[in-house]
């Protein structure tokens, strides 16, 4: 850092966004605030990434100096490289000149209140977390939000409390004394008022009714007290995990965010239950907010700026390459035909399916061969992918067990960006190789699965990256692309006009050519990654033997249509009458496989 930079620290949450602007006017300072001159600092509304719309965040950055060199920016629900990233456009668009550093507010507790210490930085504010540091280990609990954690934090605080009051009026028909404070607080006159306005409320507003409880509490109420004694119980839990998994004995503990600050009940609580099972931790409250660690973080950044484009100009040049990107001719004048003749042409486009899939036979065959002996070995089918690919394949794994009895983990369809990527884009899920690695690992990959990586470009990186992780720790891998380019283990040089290479032990390349409407890979390229799934996923069922001659002997009776479907196999590998086959399943509780193993 420069002597004389302007830095500005930034720390946001559930509450609020604090903010400091600091000088360093000469060189040193090993720690947040050593030699460093505070020239502003102040207060604006929450800020929290993942409840917070990015318009919103702009609006609150706005209220921010401007004149600033560096800026550390560190926000609740930052938590993974793909937030850190869309955070620091958007302050790209506030500081265009500033150096930017994004994170989550656990990175800047840490600073803040261990410098570069070892030790456990316990954070309760309207959420909670637990986050510990030895050396270059990082150990966290809790912080996992509010609908599934932040046990501890004023928002569970605060919703156990509510709870408490409906439960006692179900059980007692009669109200508790926290009962007319908490109405008085919302200035609200009855419970049914109460519970409309919890169901509006978002997590902020609910977090805010902590004073209101810790009053309580210490005023004697007794059930509330309780829940207090919970929520500094499940912290010192989190601790006491932390410390051990970094092998801590005598830890620094120091604790953080507005329950500690401001409420003394909370702090004598959680030091009363930790020094039960770590009686030499030294527990001490932060001197310094974690906005001065946020602009520590900046300070001592190097001068590359964080912010960059989601590829490199080569990859941008390569994708750009890639025949699915490239310009259809014969629908070169798509908007100005009429619409009999576009239905005829995408008709007509057809045609390049089928000879694609014909081109790569054997290849599919050997698929086949490949996922029939991982699955004959215990192991599992995964299709990963992203966008229409990934969709498509989720959509081939969720009819296997209906179709041929089999269980839902044993074709599995992973795409990125998660569930919500099914009916809706999930910007940036895809761009990142550790993100298709994390999902492999996270699933339990081992050497016997099978991993099947779909991309119509052959370079998306959540697929690759998903390739690369289940390449090293053996499984079978197999790259499903539309782009003839892509070769398994061949080297470019060696090559000639080969123009990428996947580290897979298959690839099948799909030659459709370019989509009739750019770079719409849900047209033919779709059309034909489903034909080829269809044939690998049920080729392999039909070797595992669940099929006789073309029925279905293994499928699940759920429905009338598929009882009857059912019935008629019978019949039909039977050589009975409908009213008989249908007594036969009946009579095996509709277990179509022991049916048919008796004929």
């Amino acid at each position: 850092m420069k002597s004389g930079e302007r830095i500005l620290g930034v720390e946001g949450g559930g509450t609020k966004t604090a903010w400091v602007l600091i000088e360093r006017p000469v060189a040193g300072g090993a720690e947040p605030g050593s030699q460093w001159v505070i020239l502003d600092q102040g207060k604006l509304p929450p800020s929290n990434l993942r409840l917070t719309t990015p318009e919103r965040l702009r609006e609150v950055f706005a209220g921010l100096p401007r004149e600033i060199d560096r800026a550390g920016v560190f926000l609740a629900g930052c938590g993974t490289e793909e937030d850190r990233q869309s955070l620091a456009l958007i302050c790209r668009d506030i500081w265009p000149n500033a150096k930017i550093v994004t994170g989550s507010d656990r990175d800047s507790g840490l600073a803040a209140a261990l410098d570069h210490g070892d030790g456990i930085v316990v954070n309760a504010g309207s959420g909670s977390s637990v986050t510990g540091r030895r050396g270059d280990r990082i150990e966290r609990a809790g912080g996992w939000g509010h609908i599934l954690g932040d046990t501890g934090g004023g928002y569970f605080l605060s919703i156990e409390a509510l709870r408490l009051i409906l439960r006692e009026h179900d059980l007692h028909c009669g109200e508790m004394p926290f009962t007319a404070k908490i109405l008085q607080a919302l200035s609200l006159n009855n419970l049914d008022e109460l519970v409309r306005w919890a169901q509006t409320a978002d997590k902020n507003e609910i977090a805010m009714l902590a004073p209101v409880v810790f009053e309580a509490a210490a005023g004697g109420e007794t059930r509330v007290n309780e829940i207090v004694e919970e929520g500094a119980h499940v912290l010192c839990e989190y601790t006491e995990a932390v410390a051990s998994r970094l092998h801590l004995l005598a830890p620094k503990v120091v604790l953080m965010g507005g329950l500690f600050y401001r409420d003394s009940i909370y702090t004598h609580a959680f030091r009363r239950q930790l020094k039960k099972n770590l009686p030499d931790a030294r527990i001490a409250t932060a001197e310094r907010p974690p906005e001065l660690g946020a602009a520590w973080l900046a300070a001592e950044t190097p001068d590359a700026v964080t912010v960059r484009p989601k590829f490199s100009e080569k990859e941008i040049e390569d994708l750009a390459a890639a025949l699915t990107e490239q310009r259809n001719p014969r629908s070169e004048n798509l908007e100005k035909m009429s619409i009999h003749e576009l239905v005829e042409l995408f008709v007509e486009e057809e045609k390049f399916v089928q000879d694609a899939l014909r081109a790569v036979t054997a290849e599919l065959a050997k698929a086949i061969e490949m996922v029939t002996g991982s699955l004959r070995n215990g192991g599992r089918l995964f299709y990963v992918g992203s966008g229409s690919s990934g969709r498509i394949g989720v959509l081939d794994a969720s009819e296997i067990p209906p179709t041929f009895g089999a269980s839902a983990n044993l074709v599995q369809g992973v795409i990125a960006g998660g569930v919500t990527a099914l009916y809706r884009s999930v910007e940036g899920a895809e761009d990142k190789e550790s993100a298709g690695a994390l999902a492999m690992r996270e699933r339990g990959i081992k050497n016997s699965d099978v991993i099947i990586g779909i991309t119509a470009s052959g370079r998306t990186p959540f697929v690759l990256g998903a390739l690369a992780c289940a390449k090293w720790v053996g499984a079978t891998t197999i790259l499903l692309t539309c782009n003839p380019t892509v070769v398994a283990g061949v080297s470019p040089a060696a090559a000639g006009t080969v123009t990428s290479t996947v580290d897979a032990g298959l690839v099948i390349a799909l030659a459709v050519g370019p989509e009739l409407l750019t770079g719409s890979t849900r047209l033919k390229a779709g059309t034909a990654t489903k034909v080829a799934l269809n044939i690998v996923s049920t080729g392999a069922m039909v070797a595992l033997g669940k099929v006789r001659g073309n029925l279905m002997i293994d499928l699940h009776t759920t429905n009338a249509k598929l009882r009857n479907r059912a019935v008629r196999v019978v019949a039909d590998l039977g050589q009975c009458d409908y009213e008989s086959a249908r007594r036969r399943l009946e009579a095996a509780d509709w277990n179509l496989r022991a049916v048919v193993e008796k004929l």
